[in-house]
């Protein structure tokens, strides 16, 4: 399961050893299987959030890059190519590969991962080496098993559908799961046969770049993945308008993916979106208690509070709210926060300082919107970005800590009185992301599960994401699938093949 919890269980034993400084090996844009500098000669700097201070310089992609890259993937994706003529099971071969190469490097991968996101070094393990490492293995699977069907159509015809790779696919990632989110993006794209050009976060470009370097080192022909560091208006921008590019997949918030959507319309591009969330986290009063305050912890504060599906809105019974909300503050109080490379600490620092000074100020306006303050509130330390876990309570639900997405270390814990009522209140939002219940009445529990606007409910866990499962959002939270074999439907074309016969039989 994708949570922190599931990874402290773990026997720290498997950890690797904490290296603060690796090495950096790649910082130039990959396109056609080389790492190139950009047309421009432009680059830019890369931030170790737990100090602030500057890693290196990574080149910086702009428009004639994107058309470099597009076209790489175009040729790759030709008739007649190598990629266009390997049997399906051999791709299935070479993400096997992929994924046998990161398990190789996954010492320097989580270190680097650390470094460059911030996140503590269990997390970078657990959940951006290990996970994609699965996540990669279920794809490869898949690939000589995507099929279409035999239709028994009116008339002396016979029909049948293929279901074709859609060509080449655009691919924007975020910054708060850098390995995973490649990994979500290319494993179902290239088990269907399509070909990649991914933009990383501008703030976590460097495991992209060593992700690349093992897709050449595992075999994947020229063009198939490319990888642009840049910024979305310089570099994911002409991505999304260019003609020569048939999907975009796009992972990030919500006001950029309504860009997104509109830009792709210039070629009537295919497009899937997993965007923000504000999920509801239901807790009834026959939970388990201590269980129920520790998954709704870590539903928020797992990745520093950096989660899309994150338990944001932690609606609580009544009868059990002054007890819910005390064990709550005691368990945040607890949360170990510094140094990602000390295994000791929970949360690490905010990937930077435009997120860490939009979290502080929506602290503040809690505060000034009548929220009651429980404990944090404040920067933690004098270097990096670091936030103390922060709970408040008796939140309401029009103020705007309860509507907007954080993406921060804040707890907000609403009180409600019964199941229809907590049902109208979770509903009552523009995002559609997940949603969870912690109750021991099954009735309950499908009653909610059931009737909350969400694309994923947990009942009595969270962020239990896996690969076979798909993930994705209702209203603003998106569209399409992500994992599980949704996924491929986002990659594939169907295609329907229609023969004359001679008479019917």
């Amino acid at each position: 399961p994708f949570s922190a919890q599931h990874a402290a269980k773990m026997a720290t034993s498997q950890l690797p050893k904490p290296n603060p400084n690796p090495e950096i090996k790649y910082t130039q844009l990959f396109i056609n299987n080389e790492f190139v500098n950009s047309v421009s000669g432009k680059t830019f700097p890369t931030i170790n959030p737990a100090t602030g201070q500057k890693i290196c310089d990574v080149q910086e992609a702009e428009k004639a890059d994107v058309d470099k890259a597009v076209a790489a993937a175009r040729a790759a994706f030709k008739l007649g190519s190598e990629w266009r003529k390997m049997d399906a099971s051999q791709r299935g071969r070479l993400l096997y590969k992929l994924a046998d190469l990161m398990e190789r490097d996954r010492d320097y991968l989580t270190n680097l991962e650390t470094l460059d996101n911030g996140k503590p070094l269990m997390e970078s393990y657990f959940v951006d080496v290990v996970e994609p490492i699965k996540i990669l293995r279920y794809f490869a699977g898949w690939c000589d098993k995507i099929t279409g069907k035999t239709i028994p159509v009116d008339g002396p015809h016979f029909t049948y559908t293929r279901h074709e790779p859609v060509g080449v696919c655009g691919q924007i990632i975020p910054w708060n799961f850098p390995i995973n989110m490649v990994v979500w993006k290319i494993g179902p794209a290239l088990a269907c046969g399509n070909t990649c050009v991914l933009k990383p976060a501008e703030q976590t470009p460097l495991t992209a770049l060593y992700l690349a370097s093992l897709a050449k080192e595992a075999g994947f022909p020229p063009g198939v993945l490319n990888v642009l560091t840049g910024y979305g208006p310089t570099c994911g921008a002409h991505i999304v308008e260019h003609q020569d590019v048939d999907k975009v997949a796009f992972t990030g918030s919500t006001e950029v993916g309504k860009i997104i959507q509109s830009a792709a319309a210039c070629n009537v591009k295919r497009v899937s979106l997993e965007l923000g969330g504000k999920s509801p986290n239901i807790i009834f009063a026959d939970a388990d208690m201590d269980h129920a305050v520790e998954e709704a912890h870590q539903a928020l504060f797992f990745n520093m509070g950096q989660c899309c599906c994150a338990g944001s809105r932690t609606f609580v019974e009544e009868s059990i709210y002054d007890e819910f909300v005390k064990r709550s503050v005691e368990r945040a109080k607890k949360r170990t926060v510094g140094n990602p490379f000390d295994t000791k600490n929970e949360q690490g620092p905010q990937v930077d300082d435009e997120q860490f000074q939009k979290i502080l100020g929506l602290i503040e306006t809690g505060k000034k919107q009548g929220a009651k303050l429980q404990c944090g509130g404040a920067r933690h330390g004098n270097n990096g970005y670091f936030i103390e876990p922060t709970v408040f309570s008796d939140v309401g639900d029009d103020m705007t800590i309860a509507k907007e997405e954080i993406f921060g270390p804040v707890q907000s814990i609403f009180k409600f009185k019964n199941i229809e009522e907590v049902i109208e209140r979770a509903n009552n939002t523009t995002y559609g992301l997940a949603a969870a219940v912690f109750t021991k009445d099954i009735n309950k529990a499908l009653t909610i599960a059931n009737s909350v606007r969400a694309g994923t409910v947990w009942v009595n866990c969270y962020n239990a994401v896996t690969a076979q499962a798909p993930f994705g959002g209702f209203k603003q939270s998106g569209n399409g699938r992500e994992l599980g074999e949704y996924a491929l439907e986002e990659y594939c074309e169907i295609k329907t093949v229609t023969i004359k016969l001679p008479s019917k039989h």
